[in-house]
């Protein structure tokens, strides 16, 4: 977004001053961190055409295909990787209360709202829930949730979430790679109708 888009999209959100203020922070400060692989897992960066710069992923298949989703959903405006770190507090499994520096992911601005994100496999969140159950928590509607990151957007007025491998579909992100390799999608055309026009490509939803 320009500055005048941007300026319209901060009046239609009616955040408070503080929450604006962090926002235009994130806008203009680089990633907080340089990402690293880790076992089993491929980093690198993302040259976004939304976004006019690189994006940082630290995993070639959950984070780079949310990447991917976020570069071509219309409805997502904007979106930022290792954005400013914060404070969060939570208990252990043995009831210790610990205390810490968080970077999350990604900071999305959307045309709904902004929020943190922070991307894992189910496998990974199911094994962090019971080391850490105060920080992650499945809910009974089966989506995941953690409470001191909600703790913090919530002091904004901004919204925090956790984001799963379940959320993305193999199909529709090597569509939207094949998308990106060999056609180009005129600004402000919908990718997902594109995706549909294309021969011998299935959309998986």
């Amino acid at each position: 977004m320009n500055s005048s888009e941007f300026d319209q999209w901060c009046s239609q959100q009616q955040l408070t001053a503080s929450a604006l203020d962090l926002i235009a922070t994130i806008r203009s400060a680089p990633p907080s961190r340089r990402v690293q692989g880790r076992a089993k897992n491929v980093s690198g960066v993302y040259p976004s055409r939304k976004m006019g710069q690189t994006i940082q992923f630290e995993s070639h298949t959950v984070e780079l295909w949310a990447i991917y989703q976020m570069e071509h959903e219309e409805e997502v405006l904007e979106f930022y990787d290792q954005p400013p770190p914060f404070k969060i507090q939570y208990q252990n499994k043995t009831g210790r209360k610990i205390g810490h520096y968080h970077t999350p992911d990604f900071f999305v601005l959307r045309k709904s709202g902004a929020a943190w994100e922070e991307w894992k496999t189910e496998t990974e969140l199911k094994r962090l829930a019971l080391k850490y159950p105060g920080r992650y928590q499945k809910t009974a509607d089966g989506k995941w949730h953690s409470p001191p990151g909600t703790a913090h957007a919530s002091s904004y007025g901004l919204e925090y979430h956790i984001r799963t491998d379940s959320e993305l579909h193999p199909i529709f992100t090597q569509n939207l790679i094949f998308l990106e390799d060999g056609i180009t999608v005129p600004k402000g055309e919908n990718c997902t109708l594109r995706l549909k026009a294309l021969p011998s490509k299935h959309l998986s939803h």
